[in-house]
């Protein structure tokens, strides 16, 4: 069994990962999504009704497959992201990130003592496999990727900042979020919206990180793509699941 994190090393080579949002919260759904050959798919614990032992039981449905668990936690706070990276999460996207200071905040919480603040368990934890990992404390920090969602204006204001923060591996740009702070709510495709969306882009990669998106119009993550996106979620569970039904039943009349 190989512990590298592959989705983290091909975000430094610049490779593009497609991804799938999971917010059904529920481990069937997410293996059964997991099989769909995704390169990633986020384990939602911010608007999905999950509990660390929710995301525990879907961390452990996917984990046969090769996509990389990716969860988002509900926000950055310290001791949950403890939680979570005990219990085997090892990509992070942590919401609402709007200066240096929180990025590295979040850095901090992801790395033992003495660069950072996490807790030592190994013994204890699924992350370590109950201490049958003999490398586990010193090789986490390398397995570990941090992303940080920027979402507002004043988010995208410190951009430079929080990118080039060390040890951060990707920022992520959340167009609902955004278009909301920008006074044009429920318009993430409004010029002024996309403007901004492909100036982030730009900003994070000369920083030498990777961007990300959620994009779920095909249109949308084509262009998205071309303006250097690369780790880039095409499609949600919940969504999928009720447009299809949708579907099925108005095919019919």
């Amino acid at each position: 069994m190989t512990f590298d994190n592959s989705f983290k090393q091909a975000l430094q080579s610049g490779q593009t990962q497609y991804g799938y949002w999971l917010a059904l919260a529920h481990p069937y759904a997410a293996e059964a999504c997991a099989g769909a050959g995704y390169d990633w798919l986020l384990i939602d614990g911010e608007h999905a009704p999950n509990t660390v032992p929710d995301i525990l039981a879907q961390l452990q449905a996917v984990a046969p497959y090769a996509g990389e668990a990716i969860v988002r936690p509900v926000n950055s706070d310290t001791a949950l992201i403890k939680q979570l990276l005990d219990i085997g999460a090892r990509t992070l996207l942590v919401p609402m990130i709007d200066t240096a200071e929180q990025a590295a905040g979040v850095v901090a919480a992801t790395r033992y003592p003495p660069a950072g603040v996490r807790g030592v368990a190994s013994a204890l934890v699924r992350a370590s496999r109950w201490g049958t990992r003999a490398d586990y404390l010193t090789r986490a920090e390398e397995e570990i990727c941090v992303l940080v969602q920027v979402e507002t204006v004043t988010g995208l204001e410190n951009l430079d900042a929080i990118a080039a923060t060390e040890g951060v591996d990707g920022v992520f740009i959340g167009p609902a979020d955004l278009s909301a702070s920008m006074g044009l709510i429920g318009q993430p495709g409004h010029p002024d919206v996309q403007a901004a969306i492909r100036e982030a882009a730009e900003r994070i990669r000369a920083a030498g990180k990777a961007a990300g998106i959620l994009a779920v119009n095909e249109d949308d993550a084509r262009r998205y793509l071309s303006w250097g996106y690369t780790f880039v979620a095409v499609g949600v569970d919940v969504l999928d699941l009720t447009l299809g039904a949708k579907a099925a039943r108005q095919r019919l009349g």
